[in-house]
């Protein structure tokens, strides 16, 4: 079990909790209690004096101080923390055998103090009255201690009672916190397990959300979505990557074909002039896949297109329909452009979007008819639409057309003018600058756009 796991955090917490409340309720009953404590003694001093007060003033005689000797006597007999001392001009009216330090003491101020008499572990608590003369008695300094030995055991005894119950609370908490932190965290661990089952290539799979706290449910719903959509990631790469390998198959196996032909007997010049010739178109081909690869493979890492220019977007169709004017005189296509915007864009970027949107265009017109290219600001965007007649294409294939090397014609995979990365091109120059693509197919027309900031 790791130090830092949750079951652990959790236990840490309620020791934690659990140790301020103890410490600070224990703190709170021991001051009250010792602070009652403290009364005692001087609450049962004053019980005793009340009893005795009305005999101490009463009579003077020697026959009834004898009396009151006697009485004392019986109160120390009867409790033994109880001590009396009686300290006078005349021994006869003393009690106690005050010794020296009794004596000095009685001389200080009345009222309640304490005496600590050598030997003794706690202090004396003494009440010291002054009683005036009466008959044959002269004044007297009468004093009633109580011993708080008892009160300190007690009070000892209550703070170790506190410290032991608030230990033994504590380590009670740290070990039921962490029980009950594992069993709440159990749905926890069920998911984490059913979680390590989802790897690929099985990713169709989902956690189970009905059995689930609340918190955890929603965390799984998360997880759920994120899976889709790494489900989905996945899938494309899979297909991404036999789509590469059957573009980059084609063009390698007529490299080697025709060199291992070319090799098996001798030929002419003219001959090998012609291998070269189409070797180099193949090797263009795979030269164009490549670098179109590298650069969807830069835009998906977050690139974006830094080098902005205010420009006409206009102009820029123009300067792109001028490139290809001899593509569009050889398939007798032209094209219409209407509207404008000034827009900051990376040119280069942009026209590479135009010249690949046009092309996608050319391929699906027939010969005689015309591309029209719209311009029109929307709000905070400007939409660029090419549209091209042609047959309308079926709902569930928009959504997939700006995906990489996917074809409404499968029959068309081996084109040599095509190898399936121009609209994601497109998508990635539009996200680049931080705008989107859009394709609709109505009215006998199929529509190719990208939207930009205004």
């Amino acid at each position: 079990m790791s130090t830092n796991s949750i079951a652990m955090r959790l236990s840490a917490l309620f020791t934690l909790v659990a140790m301020v409340i103890f410490l600070l309720s224990g703190w709170a009953i021991y001051c009250r209690v010792n602070k009652s404590l403290g009364l005692l003694p001087e609450a049962e001093l004053d019980a005793r004096y009340s009893v005795l007060e009305s005999v101490l003033t009463r009579d003077g005689s020697p026959e009834r101080w004898a009396k009151i000797v006697a009485k004392l006597k019986l109160l120390e007999e009867e409790d033994r923390r109880l001590h009396f001392w009686v300290v006078s001009s005349n021994p006869t009216f003393e009690y106690g055998t005050p010794d020296q330090q009794i004596r000095h003491f009685a001389q200080g101020p009345t009222g309640k103090r304490d005496l600590n008499r050598p030997g003794d572990r706690s202090p004396l608590r003494v009440l010291a009255v002054a009683l005036p003369a009466i008959d044959q008695r002269p004044p007297l300094r009468f004093l009633a201690a109580i011993d708080t030995d008892s009160f300190s055991q007690t009070r000892q005894t209550l703070f170790m009672s506190l410290v032991s119950f608030a230990a033994l609370g504590i380590v009670l908490t740290c070990g039921l916190g962490y029980w009950v932190a594992r069993v709440g965290l159990r749905p926890l661990g069920n998911l984490s397990r059913e979680a390590q089952k989802l790897a690929p290539p099985r990713l169709s799979g989902r956690l189970q959300l009905t059995s689930l706290p609340p918190e955890l449910a929603q965390f799984a719903a998360a997880f759920n979505s994120s899976l889709e959509r790494v489900d989905q990631a996945y899938s494309r790469l899979e297909a991404f990557n036999a789509d590469v390998a059957h573009e980059l198959r084609s063009p390698l196996t007529n490299l080697i074909g025709q060199t291992q032909v070319a090799l098996t007997r001798g030929r002419s010049a003219e001959h090998y002039f012609e291998v070269l010739q189409s070797n180099l178109e193949e090797l263009e081909r795979l030269r164009s896949i490549i670098n179109d690869m590298l650069f969807l493979a830069s835009a998906d890492q977050g690139s974006k297109a830094t080098q902005l220019t205010a420009s006409s977007l206009a102009e820029e169709v123009a300067t792109t329909v001028e490139y290809l004017d001899f593509i569009l005189e050889d398939a007798q296509i032209s094209v219409r452009v209407s509207g404008d915007a000034l827009v900051h864009i990376e040119r280069a970027h942009l026209r590479r979007a135009l010249i690949n949107l046009l092309n996608n265009a050319v391929q699906h017109t027939a010969a005689g008819q015309h591309i029209d290219v719209h311009i029109q600001p929307r709000g905070d965007q400007v939409d660029i639409e090419v549209s091209n007649p042609g047959p309308r294409i079926d709902d569930e294939h928009l959504p997939m057309l700006f995906e990489r090397f996917y074809r409404v014609d499968a029959s068309r995979s081996n084109s040599g003018a095509n190898h399936g990365l121009g609209l994601a091109i497109v998508k990635a120059i539009a996200l680049m600058h931080g705008g989107n693509v859009f394709v609709r197919s109505q009215n006998g027309a199929n529509t190719f756009g990208i939207s930009l900031p205004a």
